[in-house]
């Protein structure tokens, strides 16, 4: 039985329990029986009133507009992706935004994408961003006799100058402005991932921070085949978190230039967060 009903069952118990004693009977009344001394137990102390969950600190709080009750609400997240689609369009171009983009649960994607990225697991199936054409590319040295070790092939850098061109000539301004209209959507769809306290924009300068603090690895960098996939040779590498490994299959070169990129965002989104006091 539910509480509610518990608690709507009691007051009439307690009714029918006062009405049995009060209404008239035709039972004769039996005699009382002899008072006899009772100790009564104290009774025990009430148990403290449980603390309140304690406030996730906002790191990073940004100035978001707030709509007046007369505004249009704000987009639900199950029917954002023509709003995420519209407003990025704008920035990178429609026809861009169908080539690189996926085109279904395009907030939460990125939002995923985030939390995970400084994680050492960021699965590939929930990326916003198509991955780049053709196979990642290794060279075979010989190390002995007949024995070969496996480097990145340096024309692997090849694949990622048009992701990487789409970093770095979109406008930071304009990017942080177009994320702050839509930050409540990214703030509920966080939100929905199971932290009910927390704030994705923390999170957001969490994961920049930790692809800028990427080592600088002269090439060649050695890798191995274990199984299917391709995996760092050096333990160090490899252990790292999985933003950092994407950084560094970039190239030498290419993470200096998306190193650059992302640090223009975080010093523009920092821009937009008040003091605090």
């Amino acid at each position: 039985m539910g509480k509610k009903k518990i608690f709507l069952l009691l007051p009439i118990a307690a009714a029918l329990g006062l009405a049995y004693y009060l209404l008239p009977s035709s039972q004769p009344i039996p005699e009382a029986p002899p008072v006899q001394a009772v100790t009564v137990a104290p009774a025990p102390e009430p148990a403290p009133a449980p603390l309140p969950p304690s406030e996730v600190v906002e790191r990073y709080p940004l100035a978001v507009a707030q709509q007046a009750p007369s505004d249009k609400p704000q987009s639900d997240i199950n029917q954002s992706d023509g709003v995420y689609r519209d407003a990025f369009g704008l920035l990178f171009g429609k026809e861009t935004i169908a080539e690189y983009f996926y085109p279904d649960r395009m907030i939460r994607r990125f939002v995923a994408t985030i939390d995970n990225l400084p994680r050492h697991e960021a699965p590939a199936e929930i990326f916003p961003v198509k991955p780049v054409g053709g196979p990642f590319l290794v060279k075979q040295i010989k190390v002995k006799r007949k024995k070969t070790s496996m480097q990145i092939a340096p024309e692997n850098d090849q694949r990622y100058l048009r992701h990487l061109d789409l970093l770095t000539t979109v406008n930071p301004r304009r990017l942080v402005d177009t994320y702050i209209a839509l930050y409540p959507l990214f703030q509920r769809a966080y939100r929905e991932l199971g932290y009910p306290q927390g704030h994705f924009n923390d999170r957001l300068v969490e994961t920049l921070d930790d692809l800028l603090a990427t080592p600088e690895v002269a090439p060649p960098i050695p890798v191995q085949q274990p199984k299917v996939l391709y995996t760092y040779a050096d333990p160090e590498l490899e252990a790292r978190s999985a933003g950092q490994k994407i950084m560094l299959r970039l190239g030498a070169d290419n993470t200096v230039r998306a190193k650059q990129a992302l640090s223009t965002i975080r010093t523009e989104l920092l821009s937009r967060s008040p003091k605090r006091p």
